[in-house]
């Protein structure tokens, strides 16, 4: 008889919940919230919420405004810089290790996560691409099994996840370069540095169009 999942506590299933709606852009940047309107939101009470906002807010998610509100940071041209700086220093490296343990179970899976970004793509949806742009990364790098690179990581994502999803909301996804595919033939190749160039290649891409619209949102 198989096992029956195990449910999440409250706190656990509401940092998750939360952490997608800042990663995936429900909560835009700058945008306000309430504590009693996430209660609402997510159907829960409010000490799992606090808790949650506590998590997040450690993690540099979310910011305490006063008044029981909180909201995601609205990174400035400097911030934008230290985040891609960080980014380009470790993600890189993540896809190196990971390329040299990954093995072909995880391989098959990271090709999943690569054909429903695909497909969101084609089809303009934006929180799709989000979603499966994220668990891509995410995924190849928890292969590189390091604790702490990935800790780091999964942190400057928080941060960066929002300002991808205001540019995509002016962009689309109609233009973005593939660069997983070529990512997904270094590793099938066993090609460690070529799988790092590719991923910051992808990140670099991103990086750009982060700042061309901070610059444009200047004039």
């Amino acid at each position: 008889m198989a096992e029956k999942p195990v449910k999440l506590p409250d706190h656990q299933r509401v940092y998750r919940k939360l952490r997608e709606m800042i990663l995936f852009g429900e909560l835009a940047p700058g945008q306000p919230v309430t504590i009693q309107g996430l209660v609402g939101t997510l159907g829960v009470g409010m000490t799992p919420v606090r808790e949650a906002i506590r998590r997040l807010t450690s993690e540099g998610a979310l910011v305490f405004k006063g008044n029981r509100r909180v909201s995601v940071p609205e990174p400035g041209m400097a911030q934008w810089d230290e985040i891609a700086f960080a980014r380009l220093c470790i993600e890189p490296e993540l896809a190196r290790k990971a390329t040299i343990k990954i093995t072909s179970d995880a391989l098959a899976r990271l090709a999943d996560y690569d054909d429903h970004l695909n497909a969101a793509i084609d089809r303009g949806d934006v929180r799709g691409y989000l979603e499966n742009n994220y668990r891509f990364h995410a995924f190849l790098y928890d292969q590189a099994e390091t604790e702490v690179l990935s800790s780091i990581a999964n942190m400057l994502w928080l941060r960066a996840g929002p300002s991808l999803r205001v540019v995509l909301g002016r962009y689309g996804t109609a233009n973005l370069p593939d660069k997983h595919a070529e990512a997904m033939e270094a590793i099938k190749a066993g090609d460690a540095d070529a799988v790092a160039a590719a991923i910051r290649g992808d990140i670099e891409q991103g990086i750009a169009q982060v700042r061309e619209t901070l610059m444009a949102e200047k004039i």
